[in-house]
């Protein structure tokens, strides 16, 4: 081969045509050389001692790169085929997450300690009250006192039973007091009917405007009843006496020796009844009914006193 055709940079002969290199340079040799060495030890060797747990696991062994030459160099060109060195990956840093922070817990006291500061902590001294704080202090106490009218419906309040009862008595003694007075009439003629031993009866009619005149009396077969005008002096009396008669013997005995032929006969119930001057005679159940006295009664009145007894 000519030696115009050769070209030598750093050390390396190269063909001026083809720009391959004759024979490799000093430098690809050494790469050559630390590929192999580090490609036998880069895998840990078998240990050849006996006793194994005595002896420390021998560490790997590397061989430091060569440095790169300081100088202009000329890139070599390197086969596709060679798949031996893995591509580098470099990865981000993680960034801290702050989110994720502890929080502390604040200290607390001891139980023992917070009753121990308590009970050695400086008492307030007691504020003076002025005069018109006292003198309205005393107002209010003389307010709240319970006054005497509270404590009568306190009374009430806690004996209701015993209230309910006395009101319901007394009511029941006003309504039989009542009821007494209007039939007070009535139970004097029974007494007297009684005493006197005949069957008296108090009318259930009397004329308006009249009413009982004093008591009842009464003497052996006969009972006395007598009636008063509310305004005036007119009055009449009603006699029941125990009799044998009949209505011919009232006409002929009692009627003809008051009036003659001066009066007036009605039947009312199958009861005769003679009436003459405002004055009247019937009998009825062996009882002689006779009605004398100056109130001008009229026969209509006569005889529904007659029919009412």
């Amino acid at each position: 081969m000519n030696q115009n055709k050769i070209v030598t940079i750093n050390g390396q002969r190269y063909d001026a045509q083809t720009g391959l290199p004759i024979t490799p340079s000093p430098v690809a040799q050494l790469a050559k050389k630390a590929s192999a060495s580090s490609s036998i030890h880069t895998s840990t060797q078998k240990s050849q001692t006996l006793l194994r747990r005595a002896t420390k696991k021998p560490a790997g062994h590397s061989v430091p790169r060569p440095l790169k030459t300081v100088g202009h160099t000329m890139d070599i060109a390197r086969s596709s085929k060679i798949t031996r060195f893995a591509p580098r990956t470099t990865e981000a840093p993680k960034k801290p997450n702050t989110h994720q922070a502890n929080t502390d817990i604040p200290a607390s006291t001891h139980p023992i300690v917070s009753r121990a500061l308590a009970s050695i902590a400086p008492t307030p001294a007691p504020v003076q009250k002025g005069a018109k704080d006292i003198k309205n202090d005393a107002i209010a106490a003389a307010l709240a006192k319970p006054s005497a009218k509270h404590r009568k419906k306190n009374f009430i309040s806690k004996h209701p039973r015993g209230i309910s009862i006395v009101g319901i008595s007394i009511l029941i003694v006003l309504i039989g007091g009542y009821i007494t007075y209007i039939n007070m009439p009535n139970l004097s003629v029974s007494i007297a009917s009684a005493q006197a031993g005949i069957s008296a009866k108090y009318p259930d009619y009397h004329p308006d405007g009249y009413s009982l005149d004093g008591p009842v009396t009464f003497s052996d077969g006969q009972v006395t009843i007598k009636f008063k005008a509310n305004t005036g002096s007119d009055n009449f009396t009603l006699k029941q006496t125990k009799s044998s008669w009949d209505s011919s013997a009232v006409l002929d005995n009692i009627v003809r020796k008051a009036a003659g032929e001066q009066y007036l006969t009605s039947q009312q119930h199958g009861i005769t009844i003679y009436t003459y001057n405002g004055n009247a005679a019937w009998v009825n159940g062996g009882i002689l009914y006779t009605i004398n006295g100056n109130a001008p009664l009229s026969s209509d009145q006569i005889s529904r006193i007659a029919i009412s007894m």
